[in-house]
């Protein structure tokens, strides 16, 4: 994630020397659970009408069948605020992946073996969501697309970097990152307290983000995404905020 370093999950990629620019992505160790208290809590049932409105939409425009439960879409977290982790600044914010040349960079240091597991699975031209994490406001403000399918992370090598892993061999590597280039900027930001409010009504009624694991699996900074979760969730730019 971001250059110095990046978003990495402590849980859970052509074999050439990376570029000098890094990135500094970091799976973050607090719980979005924190990030939650951190927003205002929604209120459960704010989300209905909208709901219900894409629902109408999504239906007109496939005759009513449904798609099919499979992840083709990602959220990738980031942390946009300095955090130094082994003496090294961890953040990484969207403003920091557009200063990168070609505005691509390298996901590095997901330790967490189910999100590698996710990178591993990501697929050349898949988009995902840029979301600032662990911060005052987490959300949404950005989507990314993937450029170079998973390869080895440079990063579990290096001693002097704060996701060193000294049980994992060059001849057998642990973890792996993808390449990331910046699509565009969402059209608004999309904060966690607002998709909250509407994953809380569709668990109620059946809507789209009712098993979303950005609330099933907080603490993953790599997480995927049904069409129509990114559907849904990519709907609320053109919506005013609540």
């Amino acid at each position: 994630m971001p250059w110095p370093s990046r978003k990495r999950d402590k849980g859970a990629v052509a074999d050439k020397k990376e570029p000098d620019a890094k990135i500094a992505k970091t799976e973050e160790e607090t719980s979005d659970k924190e990030e939650e208290e951190k927003s205002a809590k929604p209120p459960a049932g704010s989300s209905k009408s909208g709901w219900k409105n894409w629902k109408k939409t999504k239906e007109s425009e496939s005759g009513g069948e449904e798609s099919k439960i499979t992840y083709c879409h990602w959220l990738l977290k980031s942390e946009p605020e300095s955090r130094l982790e082994k003496g090294v600044d961890v953040k990484f914010s969207v403003d920091d992946l557009k200063a990168q040349p070609n505005q691509t960079t390298c996901w590095d240091g997901v330790r967490n073996y189910q999100a590698r597991n996710f990178l591993r699975s990501m697929k050349l031209g898949q988009q995902a969501f840029f979301y600032h994490s662990n911060c005052k406001e987490p959300g949404i403000v950005a989507i990314v697309k993937i450029v170079k399918e998973a390869y080895t992370d440079h990063t579990q090598f290096d001693q002097k970097d704060p996701h060193y892993d000294s049980t994992s061999r060059k001849e057998n590597p642990k973890w792996s990152m993808v390449d990331v280039q910046f699509v565009r900027m969402t059209k608004r930001f999309i904060p966690l307290s607002e998709i909250k409010a509407h994953h809380l009504a569709h668990k109620a009624d059946g809507g789209p983000l009712k098993n979303m694991m950005l609330f099933t699996r907080q603490r993953l900074s790599i997480q995927p995404l049904t069409q129509e979760e990114f559907d849904f969730v990519l709907s609320l730019e053109e919506e005013k905020p609540h």
